[in-house]
């Protein structure tokens, strides 16, 4: 292998995703790869009780969409990554950061990872689920 050709960044636009961000730029810039990002809106709204509630009548997912497309434009112009294509999508994290690294044919999938201790080491995670199942390299930037 000589390298990687499409270099997709997951971001969840916490504070960490600057590092993350740099992290699969420093990369892309080494193998000449293409860059994208790739930010997931996970809406499910849950009553007290810990139902699911039916959509409330004002358009909330479209709100919080738009909201995660200015904040990943924001990202964007900090690290200097005007150019780069970037995408906001709505769904399941897991599944929509699979589908768009297979539909777009990325060969190295990079994402931040937390330390879990506790019951969460119990629960599995995000990033353990996409690195058994991703359709490409995964690297898991360390974060604090």
């Amino acid at each position: 292998m000589s390298g990687y050709s499409h270099v997709l960044i997951a971001v969840d636009l916490t504070q960490d995703s600057e590092a993350v961000a740099r992290r699969g730029q420093e990369l892309a810039t080494r193998f000449h790869a293409k860059l994208s990002l790739l930010h997931v809106v996970e809406f499910i709204p849950v009553d007290p009780a810990g139902e699911a509630l039916l959509p409330p009548p004002v358009d909330l997912e479209g709100e919080l969409v738009q909201g995660a497309r200015q904040r990943l434009e924001a990202l964007c112009d900090s690290l200097g990554m005007q150019a780069v294509p970037r995408r906001v999508e709505l769904g399941s994290i897991k599944a929509e950061i699979l589908r768009v690294a297979a539909e777009e044919q990325a060969d190295l999938l990079v994402l931040g990872s937390r330390g879990r201790h506790g019951l969460a080491v119990f629960l599995g995670s995000t990033e353990k689920s996409i690195l058994h199942k991703a359709p490409c390299d995964v690297l898991a930037v360390r974060l604090s």
